[in-house]
């Protein structure tokens, strides 16, 4: 072996003793400091093993530390209280016994373990920050089963609020925490810890956006997305039984114990995040679960409407995302917008054909117009500005927007003077249809005809101009089934027209070219040849 790598060898060994020693050290002075108050004092060999610059050593101490004060903790030696200061702890020494003075110092040095821990959570090594992070959640079921403060039984019990509050500002920071928070959702399961972290989140935002006058960081906002999306609501009250802390003393009281008062949370939660500026990324990312994740866990689910409106108004892919929302709000809630279907009409527009959001844009505007008392007029700008879209969309959204267009006509008969408009033979005429005009009932669509479709019966794809042939035939009564055809892409259109086609073996004569731009007799390869 070559000496260099054997001294890599000898040394790996040696850390990895070393390492050993440092655990079966740590351990034994847990041991000690839990057989006899005499040595106390190696409480602190303990506390300066969470500053080691070894990761090992590190999480060694958290688990050391996590043994320690769990068992303080449950054999209540730890001080219950206000804490004096250390200074003023000596001031009082005097009149103090020797049980409250091994009770004060041992709180002194939970409460230092605490910081450190705290401090872990944003350390280096995602080990050392998950290590920190369960000793936390440890401690935080030892305060609230042997509480360190004096209770208030009016409202939270014995919950440790102090100590959850003080993690969730660790994890709502200005570094990427997305996988150490992935790491606390096991926790929100628990119905008493989902409750607190909800109000932590809103506190920390308030907090945090006051200091920094409205402008939210772009990492910090991911990591308070990250934590809020994740939380999953109970639908009934009966599901509210998993707790950290199971209050024994008037439960039924219980503020955590109640679904509407999780749901108040929840609200306060989301609300106090959407009041601030978001930048357009975070606005996507709120509009896509909106409508699944947050709406339905509201009690009041109207006060998402501010904040709606104002997405829909924004334009774009924005505004595609919030119609789920509006959907819900107008068809469950009663919402009145009376420029809504405006709105929905300028949002037709090329883009919305190469949007990734459009299979969902086509499905909902397909719900918001299948009522039977929309205007004619109405329905037909709709039609005649999807079928003029249509000249230059691609294969995968005709396939969407033809049968999207025979429906409303389907729907409203009314629109067939569309199809069936009369003409005279060999004079050209205009289209008196105003492409540029926003509002669709000053667009002249009834004065116009769909002859965009007839222009697409000679499209390239055979299915497009299939589809388009539709309209020479009287259209069927019943509807098409758009929502085959939404989720379409280009690829699995070729895949599809790939298995159609027969392929054949045609015989071929020709000469192999051996070289780029040479071969037999090319000019190309007279003139250009590479040699």
């Amino acid at each position: 072996m070559a000496p260099a790598k054997r001294r890599n060898v000898i040394s790996a060994k040696t850390s990895e003793q070393s390492g050993k020693r440092a655990k079966i050290d740590v351990n034994t002075k847990v041991e000690n400091v839990l057989e006899s108050r005499k040595n106390a004092n190696d409480v602190f060999d303990i506390l300066e093993f969470l500053e080691s610059e070894k990761p090992k050593d590190v999480v060694n101490a958290v688990n050391a530390c996590s043994k320690l004060f769990c068992t303080l903790l449950e054999k209540k030696e730890l001080f219950v209280g206000k804490l004096p200061g250390e200074e003023e702890e000596e001031a009082l020494s005097g009149g103090l016994s020797a049980e409250e003075k091994y009770r004060m110092f041992m709180r002194h040095r939970y409460n230092s373990c605490v910081e450190m821990l705290l401090e872990h959570l944003n350390h280096e090594l995602h080990d050392v920050k998950e290590s920190a992070l369960c000793c936390l959640m440890k401690f935080a079921a030892g305060e609230g089963h042997h509480p360190l403060q004096d209770l208030d039984w009016s409202e939270h019990y014995s919950f440790p609020r102090e100590l959850i509050q003080a993690v969730v500002d660790r994890l709502l920071t200005k570094t990427d925490n997305s996988l150490l928070i992935s790491r606390f959702f096991e926790f929100l399961e628990m119905g008493d810890v989902r409750y607190y972290v909800m109000s932590s989140i809103r506190e920390n935002v308030a907090k945090v956006m006051d200091k920094n006058k409205g402008a939210l960081v772009p990492v910090y906002q991911n990591n308070v997305f990250t934590l809020m999306s994740n939380i999953c609501m109970p639908s009934q009250e009966s599901e509210l039984t998993n707790f950290m802390i199971k209050q024994e003393v008037k439960h039924e009281d219980w503020k955590v114990a109640k679904l509407n008062e999780h749901k108040r949370a929840f609200e306060r939660m989301w609300l106090g995040f959407l009041k601030y500026k978001l930048p357009s990324s975070m606005y996507k990312k709120i509009l896509v679960i909106l409508h699944v994740s947050i709406l339905p866990n509201l009690s009041k689910p109207t006060l998402m409407i501010d904040f709606l409106t104002a997405a829909y108004e924004v334009g774009g892919a924005i505004s595609l995302l919030a119609l789920n929302g509006l959907f819900v709000l107008i068809h469950q809630h009663n919402l009145d917008y009376p420029d809504f279907y405006k709105k929905l009409y300028n949002l037709l527009e090329p883009s919305v054909f190469h949007v990734k959001y459009r299979a969902r844009f086509f499905h909902l505007a397909n719900l918001f117009l299948s009522s039977s008392h929309l205007p004619v007029y109405l329905v037909a700008a709709f039609a005649k500005r999807l079928a003029r879209l249509a000249l230059t969309a691609p294969p995968t959204a005709l396939l969407i927007v033809l049968p999207f267009i025979y429906n409303l006509i389907r729907r409203h008969p009314s629109c067939r003077v569309l199809i069936h408009k009369p003409s005279t033979q060999d004079e050209p005429v205009e289209d008196p249809y105003l492409m540029d005009e926003e509002d669709p009932a000053q667009c002249r669509a009834l004065e116009s005809s769909l002859w965009e479709i007839k222009t697409l019966q000679k499209h390239y794809h055979p299915d497009v101009a299939k589809a388009a042939g539709s309209i020479n035939t009287p259209l069927s009564g019943q509807e098409e089934d758009i929502n085959k055809v939404l989720e379409i892409t280009t690829y699995e259109l070729m895949e599809r027209d790939l298995k159609k086609a027969q392929i054949k073996t045609v015989p071929l004569e020709f000469e192999t070219a051996t070289q780029l731009l040479k071969g037999g007799g090319c000019v190309l390869g007279q003139h250009f040849c590479l040699d």
